[in-house]
């Protein structure tokens, strides 16, 4: 198969003022797969790495002969953003809009964006991942723990939140502005995760609290905290996705990962076909792909149905018992975390911890 791919990177959140005068941020890279001309174009937007999901869709497309697929790479705040508007406006954009930012898909398809299918594959997954037909969770991956094998004694290494408490709770410990986590005003993923905390566990208020008396840092990306820690600039960093720590420590073996037995929350990356796409059909198509086994083999492979959280024989892993797992289950109880009110209180507090320079 013939690959013309092109990397459009972002410096910076660089805007673009339109003739209607709104701003739109461009996306981060776009990579083209398939036949280099072609009538058939699938448009896919999506905030997985195209290095993780992009052997995902030359698995599809040896399916699909003479169909491309244009892929484009978006942060989740941006892509959520771009989204909303197009489905405001009945703009066609996305023929498929793939998300960690799991919350704001649910006010997506809330707001009527979303096209409805139904079919064999989609009417076998659980109820928590599917949604009125309109939204579908195709991935399985836990919010883990990372740590610098090397730099961080076997003793020190966290097990739980409580242990990450212990970790910070002294004036002078060796953690001070070594933990790492993400910017949630930057990354809906890592607000997600934080909102999920928060509604989860009591140790939340305590573990806030503690990352701003140690000067933790809050900053952007899964890669770019993993290499982080990996480089050790920072010591551990917490409420990593597991692919993304996983896929880096196959090269890195200085990359330790923990699933908190307290509870570990897992994230499904949700699926949905906006209701003005034009290639509705193959939208269609990929999806029930995703959901076959050989595409659920392709999302194994890509470790986005993550090893962590199974046994050879599929059940959970030993070191964490099922009554731990906390899957982040599609509902309208996410749009909660959507609510203006509920949303600039949850980010007050958080920059109170994480004020800044």
């Amino acid at each position: 198969m013939k690959r013309l791919a092109y990397r459009l990177k972002c410096l910076a959140a660089v805007v673009m003022l339109l003739a209607t005068g709104r701003a739109v941020s461009a996306q981060e890279l776009v990579e083209i797969f398939g036949p280099e001309t072609t009538n058939r174009v699938l448009v896919v937007r999506s905030t997985t790495d195209i290095s993780i999901f992009g052997p995902v869709v030359e698995s599809f497309l040896r399916t699909r002969p003479g169909l491309q697929v244009r892929y484009e790479q978006w942060g989740s705040n941006e892509l959520y953003r771009l989204s909303r508007r197009d489905c405001r406006d009945g703009v066609p954009g996305a023929d498929i809009v793939i998300s960690s930012g799991v919350h704001q898909m649910v006010q997506l398809v809330n707001e009527a964006c979303a096209a409805s299918y139904r079919s064999r594959l989609t009417e076998q997954l659980p109820e928590a991942l599917r949604w009125r037909d309109e939204l579908w969770g195709i991935t399985r991956e836990p919010a883990v723990i990372v740590y610098n094998r090397e730099l961080v004694p076997v003793e020190d290494i966290p097990q739980t939140r409580f242990d990450l408490l212990d970790l910070l709770r002294p004036s002078g410990t060796p953690y001070a502005g070594r933990v790492a986590t993400y910017d949630i005003e930057q990354s809906g993923l890592g607000y997600l995760f934080a909102f999920a905390d928060a509604q989860e566990a009591t140790t939340f208020g305590a573990l806030q609290e503690s990352f701003g008396r140690s000067q933790a840092i809050s900053t952007c990306c899964s890669v770019d905290i993993i290499k982080g820690v990996a480089e050790g600039r920072y010591l551990i960093a917490y409420n990593v996705l597991g692919s993304y720590a996983q896929g880096y420590q196959l090269n890195d073996d200085r990359i330790g990962i923990v699933l908190p037995s307290d509870y570990t929350l897992v994230l499904s990356r949700t699926f949905m076909i906006p209701k003005q796409a034009k290639n509705e059909a193959e939208a269609e198509a990929f999806l029930d792909f995703l959901l076959s086994s050989e595409g659920t083999l392709a999302l194994r492979t890509a470790l986005l149905i993550s090893p962590l959280l199974e046994t050879e024989d599929g059940n959970e892993g030993e070191v964490l018992s099922s009554t731990a797992l906390r899957p982040i289950g599609l509902s309208p109880a996410l749009m909660v975390a959507l609510d203006a009110l509920t949303r600039e209180t949850f980010l007050r507090r958080w920059r109170s911890t994480f004020p800044g320079p």
